[in-house]
């Protein structure tokens, strides 16, 4: 099963591509896609759009999963990362792949087993679970972590399956 985990984010939206042979996963890519900071938020989203459909194309996961954001106290900056966070959802959904979204603190427990664990610590995790990967940036290492705790959910439901039909 391919995955991809996408970090959601209006400058830098992280992206990350893993493979996943029932335990054991690997590394295929990762980046970030990046709009202009000096352009309207129309175009801004455009352009991740178009980079991020570009990156569905090249890798062609099976599955896709977006961390799901938090509200801060600037209401502007939190509509802006929804914005970001709705290409991050069309995209694969238009690709036809089911999304998985997930809480930042359930993904910090997936991979360091802590759920607020700080990003040098999930950046470690990251490169333990998948050795030799060069990350291109924070927003790609959390966005590989996304892809990580995907594939360990979707590895705990099919072990569920099998276990019920075993009864």
């Amino acid at each position: 099963m391919r995955i991809i985990g996408i970090d959601p984010g209006l400058r830098n939206l992280g992206w990350g591509v893993i493979e996943c042979e029932g335990p054991r996963m690997r590394h295929v890519a990762n980046g970030i896609c990046h709009s202009d900071p000096t352009g309207g938020l129309a175009t801004r989203l455009l352009e991740l759009h178009q980079q991020l459909t570009n990156v569905l194309r090249q890798f062609v996961p099976d599955t896709a999963a977006v961390e799901q954001t938090f509200v801060n106290k600037d209401a502007v900056a939190t509509l802006k990362l929804g914005s970001a966070r709705g290409i991050a959802l069309l995209v694969p959904a238009q690709a036809g792949l089911d999304v998985g979204e997930y809480a930042p603190n359930a993904v910090k427990k997936a991979v360091v087993g802590v759920g607020k664990a700080a990003k040098e610590q999930v950046d470690h995790m990251v490169r333990m679970q998948l050795p030799g990967v060069q990350i291109a940036g924070p927003d790609a290492a959390d966005a590989l972590a996304i892809a990580i705790c995907h594939a360990f959910h979707a590895q705990s439901a099919r072990s569920i399956r099998v276990l019920g039909r075993a009864g």
